[in-house]
């Protein structure tokens, strides 16, 4: 086997870290004619912490402005190490100074710097300088070289602080103010301070945001700062309120700083004491002298300050009770005592006592209320049994059940009424008939005639005979007030006359008839004017007969009669193709 092994004394890898080594094999124990093979060996050196780490400069220079925030990276620094891997690693601590409370500094484990931070804020006015000695110091340490140390190194940092024109500063980071309710518009309630922190000391000007209903209810001086209110508060709707009042400096309005106040509102004793509830009093038919029938407590809308004790008493006023008394507990409570012996339900019912209610507050204020009592019926041991109301009923007969009965009754009635209404208005005719039904009588007959030669299967001379058109008919939608006036005429001057005539005849007598109503109607007469002597117009025979008649003055009519032109004429219709 062959052994490779350093020829030289202290290898440094930050010197030279890979070598190339030609290594040849000879057999024939190397005589000359042996064979021989050679090969490349290459070696590399491996790190050990031999090298300490070395800041580059032993004085270095930051600038940071007073407006830095705090929490945020304000600089870096970096000590140098030979060493790779593991053996560079390093921490960064800072180790005396005037500014080891106000900087921290920590390692960024990939770049291996010192990262400054700000831990609390800058004043260029109070401080503008700080000095800081950081140490870089190795994490592992190789013990067999510790003689090459000491592995770490210490840096002096002189942070210099900016100048930087500042928003107005307020003496306190947040105000708490009181006023009374019911205080005039215009009280004063407390008064804000601020500053400007640069060495201008520039005026400042206040306002409040009024950025919340809140915010209107109070005034504030834009000189001196003080808040005065704009309204009458009332502490029992709203005891407290938030506004936020800003500060900007004149010269440069853009810097503005706020501030939180708070304004309290305190009591006054302005609110009467009162029943704490609506009280159903109940005294027994069998009541004794001196029973307590109820214990009641009343509240104050104002706090316990003004008016928590409360003292119950009877309206002086007014003459001795001799049903009940009222005894004040000291508790806050007070008692309702009968005085007498049995009540009677019969002889009354209802009792009204009247309590007088008065606080301890400055100045005392006080209330009257009334307690209805109601008599009842009661067991031995004093459970209600029954009260006037129901008394009443169970001595008329009548239970729940039966008014129940009696009332369902009621109601099956009145269905029954609105039903039989309801069938009566639908089968009622109406007066006003169909409007596609414009005559007396409409009769439909499934019998077809013989035609218009046909003149054997209906007896024509009703239509045309006058006199049978003489029969009056009345209007179905119009009841007439007036008897109409006679319509009959000899039946030899209808037989000659025309149907225009006798139309004209007509109309005369309708607009002289006072029965009419002065609306348009539709007269129908049952009446056929004589044979026209131009023929009939049917077509109905046209099919089996020539006729030499000309249509063509049809075409002349206009559009209206173009197809009627078509079909009797010898106009071609027009193709579209």
């Amino acid at each position: 086997t062959g052994v490779i092994r350093t020829a030289l004394h202290n290898m440094d890898r930050e010197a030279r870290e890979h070598y190339s080594v030609v290594i040849q094999a000879k057999d024939m124990a190397g005589q000359v004619g042996g064979l021989s093979g050679s090969t490349t060996v290459n070696i590399t050196l491996t790190d050990v912490n031999d090298n300490p780490p070395r800041f580059p400069q032993k004085h270095y220079q930051l600038y940071v402005p007073e407006s830095a925030q705090v929490g945020s990276a304000v600089g870096k620094i970096k000590a140098n190490d030979a060493d790779t891997g593991s053996n560079a690693d390093m921490k960064y601590t800072i180790i005396n100074g005037d500014g080891s409370g106000v900087f921290s500094i920590s390692t960024d484990k990939e770049t291996r710097e010192g990262i400054l931070s700000l831990r609390k804020p800058l004043n260029y006015e109070k401080k503008k300088s700080y000095t800081l000695n950081i140490e870089g110091a190795n994490t592992h340490l190789d013990f067999r070289f510790s003689h090459l140390g000491p592995f770490k190194d210490v840096t002096m940092l002189k942070v210099i602080v900016g100048d930087v024109d500042e928003p107005p500063l307020f003496t306190m980071p947040s105000y708490v103010m009181e006023v009374y309710e019911n205080a005039k518009i215009g009280t004063p309630v407390g008064t804000v301070t601020a500053h400007d922190p640069d060495a201008a000391n520039s005026l400042v000007r206040y306002f409040i945001d009024h950025n919340t209903e809140e915010d209107r209810y109070f005034t504030i001086d834009a000189s001196t700062g003080t808040i005065k209110t704009a309204k009458i508060f009332d502490r029992e709707e709203t005891p407290w309120y938030n506004i936020t009042v800003a500060a900007s400096e004149i010269d440069n309005p853009g810097l503005v700083s706020h501030v939180p106040v708070g304004v309290r509102i305190l009591d006054v004793n302005d609110n009467p004491p009162e029943l704490a509830r609506d009280y159903d009093v109940i005294v027994c038919e069998n009541a004794k002298p001196g029973q307590v029938i109820q214990t009641i407590t009343a509240t104050d809308k104002d706090n316990s300050a003004n008016g928590a004790r409360f003292h119950f008493s009877l309206d002086e006023g007014l003459s001795l009770n001799p049903n009940f008394t009222l005894r004040n507990n000291e508790d806050n409570t007070a008692s309702i005592l009968t005085r007498r012996r049995r009540y009677s339900r019969s002889t009354q019912d209802i009792y009204y006592l009247p309590v007088l209610i008065s606080d301890g507050g400055v100045p005392p204020l006080s209330s009257s209320s009334t307690l209805t009592i109601r008599v009842c019926a009661c067991e031995r041991d004093g459970r209600v049994r029954t009260c006037h109301a129901e008394a009443f009923l169970s001595s008329a007969g009548l239970s729940t059940g039966a008014l129940i009965a009696i009332l369902l009754c009621i109601v099956i009635l009145l269905a029954i009424v609105v039903l039989f209404i309801t069938l009566r208005r639908s089968k009622k005719e109406p007066l006003i008939i169909s409007e596609e039904d414009v005559r007396e009588n409409v009769v439909t007959y499934d019998d077809e005639g013989g035609g218009e030669e046909d003149t054997e299967a209906f007896d024509i001379t009703a239509l045309r005979n006058p006199s049978a058109a003489e029969e009056l008919k009345y209007r179905r939608d119009v009841r007439p007030e007036v008897k109409p006036l006679s319509r009959h005429h000899p039946s030899s001057s209808l037989d000659s006359i025309d149907v225009q005539e006798f139309i004209k005849q007509r109309l005369a007598e309708a607009d002289l008839d006072p029965s009419v109503p002065p609306y348009d109607s539709l007269q129908t007469y049952a009446y056929e004017g004589h044979r026209s002597e131009a023929g009939s117009i049917s077509s109905l025979d046209s099919a089996t007969t020539h006729s030499d008649q000309d249509y063509n003055y049809l075409g002349d009519w206009g559009p209206e009669f173009k197809k009627l032109a078509e079909l009797y004429g010898e106009i071609e219709p027009e193709r579209t193709t």
